[in-house]
């Protein structure tokens, strides 16, 4: 009986263990911030540990990881963002392309979040 159940529950694990996948680190990402007030958007091109300024935010990527066997499939960036040079960051985390809701930043005017990874 308890050797069933352990094969059951390896059954059911399986996939979920065969759908994770390995990651590879970009050199940098491509960014998009997006002002809901004017409507316009801004892609910034940012190598890993570079900061850029748009309107009054200042983000700062700390890494681009993407799935190593489809580099522009998804992309998940290390953002750390301030507003109006504040001493404390409005966001700081993983951000993920393909589902920019899961880990948004929360700010009225400014959405911001990674497009994909850059490899070279």
């Amino acid at each position: 009986m308890i050797r069933a159940l352990a094969l059951s529950i390896a059954m059911l694990l399986t996939p979920a263990l065969a759908l994770a996948e390995a990651a590879s680190t970009g050199t940098g990402a491509i960014i998009r911030v997006l002002d809901k007030i004017t409507g316009t958007h801004v892609d910034l091109e940012l190598a890993s540990g570079q900061t850029e300024r748009v309107g009054h935010l200042t983000v700062t990527l700390g890494e681009c990881r993407y799935p190593a066997s489809n580099p522009s499939g998804d992309a998940w960036g290390w953002l750390v963002i301030h507003y109006q040079n504040g001493p404390e960051p409005i966001f700081e985390g993983w951000m993920v392309a393909s589902a920019p809701a899961l880990s948004a930043l929360d700010h009225p005017r400014y959405d911001v979040w990674p497009l994909h990874c850059l490899t070279s």
